[in-house]
């Protein structure tokens, strides 16, 4: 992707095929570059192939409505990105602070420790690309008491986070509040930032979190919880949410 949104915001594809348009969508919410569907005009795949012959059947041209900012100065990059990691987002907490459009610190939500302990088999049972290929990390957001609200899946766990975003902003559901965003993999600095820009207030993953990851969770009031898996769980920062069944 390149940092121009004029004519259009380039972005390139290396994740597993489906839902692009969401991909893309997700991505640009995470980079603090839209919050809502009226941002975005039009979403399209580049035909052709660029002028060394190169195929751009993967690439997406997004039209950003008038007005709609660019990212900010201090954040404008040129980067790779590869479906083994998906995209490494902003360097510092100071960068999320400052394009962060809903406080997710003020969700007053509740979520019973038994509800959070069984998103993992929930989460699984919803994979059906796992089913065939055994090799797809997901990303589901559930509601308070465990339903599911949509569940997306890639090689990048990154990648399927912002699958799940593009689906509710291109749905018009953001801010996510009151819901719980369970992915597969460990908690990264990135997934924290994409929950954050999003909305979600609590986020659970079956493998720990990196220290960046819990520091920017206990900094814009996340909950987060890591190692939830055959019945238990660290709740790293917002216990208070955290809470037994009725």
């Amino acid at each position: 992707m390149t940092g121009h949104t004029q004519p259009g915001t380039f972005i390139g594809l290396p994740s597993a095929p489906g839902d692009d348009f969401d991909l893309a969508a997700g991505f640009l919410v995470g980079e603090g570059v839209i919050s809502s569907a009226d941002e975005i005009t039009a979403i399209r795949y580049c035909a052709g192939a660029t002028g060394d012959g190169r195929n751009t059947c993967n690439v997406l041209d997004v039209r950003l409505a008038g007005g709609t900012a660019p990212p900010l100065t201090s954040l404008e990059r040129n980067f790779y990105t590869t479906a083994s990691c998906g995209v490494c987002g902003k360097a510092s907490l100071d960068a999320v602070r400052t394009i962060a459009r809903w406080p997710v610190g003020d969700d007053p939500v509740r979520v019973a420790a038994e509800t959070v302990a069984a998103l993992p088999g929930r989460l699984r049972a919803a994979q059906r690309v796992f089913d065939r290929t055994g090799g797809l990390h997901a990303a589901g957001l559930f509601s308070p008491d465990g339903q599911p609200l949509c569940v997306r899946e890639d090689v990048g766990r990154h990648d399927a986070v912002d699958k799940l975003v593009g689906w509710a902003v291109r749905d018009g559901r953001l801010p996510l509040t009151s819901s719980v965003l369970m992915v597969s993999g460990r908690a990264s600095f990135e997934l924290v930032q994409k929950a954050v820009m999003a909305g979600i207030p609590m986020l659970a993953a079956v493998s720990a979190p990196s220290s960046p990851a819990v520091e920017l969770a206990a900094e814009t009031g996340l909950t987060l919880a890591g190692s939830v898996r055959d019945g238990s769980m660290n709740v790293y920062t917002g216990e208070e949410r955290i809470g037994p069944g009725p």
